[in-house]
């Protein structure tokens, strides 16, 4: 049985894009969709007794903004299986709970009361970081929204070799009908003497067929068990950060993933998916994936 498709809403625009954004993913990948709002008005406002006809103001408004979310849902994909819940916890504690039960967990850029100009909300920032499962960051304009670049845009990382990253993107790709771009970025070492042997004549091809080379390893074993997924391979000279979100402009949905040491506490993002994550032009996946020995993301320490 397929696990739901999680999204948080509170009753702001960009919790309302985000919501509009899964239901569509639901209807892609034919799963249901999971509202869930987290509400902390019992701690402010108190229990009411049973017998009292008045409501608490916090508990109205969560009631209807799950309402007005499913109704929302409902309009859009009339058929699609929607079930709501109000949790009595911090918005990120909630969703993290929800995570380990979830296809993916899907929010909006920013909450409802953070500054307009945040490029990035808390609640998102913390539950990217944190999740065990994959999250989805809605932001970016209409045509990303609407998935009418018909592209899915992957940053590839030194330990990409069959990563839950990788798989997440061709499904992806394979879901909307869309191209797979596939990116790897790369520099030349700052610290490389001119006169390395390997390099004499070549100057960046080098490293630049290195890139090629790592990018056919790591994608063809994949891509011929998703034959019918349409596959644009990029070596990129450049900072990978910098590189991802300039092409995420063109990209219905950017995915990195998220390398992790067992037991860290605290925020666990790398510099790639901590800037993409504010600064990408279109939705961005955040994928995790153990690794001991790192919490880089994408492999690339810039």
């Amino acid at each position: 049985m397929k696990m739901p498709l999680v999204v948080g809403v509170d009753g702001s625009g960009p919790s309302f894009a985000a919501l509009d954004w899964a239901v569509d993913e639901a209807l892609r990948h034919g799963l249901a969709l999971r509202v869930v709002h987290a509400s902390l008005w019992e701690r402010y406002e108190g229990v009411v007794p049973a017998r009292s006809v008045d409501r608490p103001s916090g508990q109205v408004f969560a009631e209807n903004v799950v309402a007005t979310a499913a109704e929302r849902a409902r309009r859009r994909a009339p058929d699609i299986e929607i079930v709501t819940d109000v949790r009595a916890e911090d918005a990120a504690g909630a969703l993290l709970s929800e995570a380990g039960e979830a296809t993916a967990v899907v929010v909006g850029s920013r909450g409802r009361g953070e500054w307009a100009g945040l490029l990035l909300g808390s609640v998102g920032l913390v539950v990217a970081a944190r999740s065990p499962g994959p999250v989805v960051v809605v932001r970016g304009g209409s045509e990303a929204l609407e998935g009418r670049h018909g592209r899915v845009l992957l940053g590839l990382g030194d330990h990409d070799q069959d990563s839950p990253a990788l798989r997440f993107a061709f499904r992806e790709a394979a879901a909307r009908d869309a191209e797979l771009d596939v990116v790897r970025a790369w520099r030349r070492p700052a610290h490389e003497p001119a006169a390395h042997p390997l390099l004499a004549g070549e100057g960046s091809g080098y490293h630049e067929g290195e890139a090629a080379a790592l990018l056919d390893e790591v994608l063809d074993p994949v891509a011929r068990e998703n034959p019918g997924v349409r596959l644009r391979r990029s070596t990129v000279e450049g900072v990978a950060r910098r590189v991802l979100t300039e092409r995420s402009s063109a990209a219905d949905l950017l995915v990195v993933g998220a390398r992790r040491r067992r037991g860290l506490v605290g925020l666990e993002l790398g510099r790639v998916a901590h800037r993409t994550l504010h600064h990408a032009l279109c939705p961005v996946a955040v994928v995790p994936q153990e690794n001991p020995g790192t919490t880089e993301t994408e492999g690339d320490p810039s």
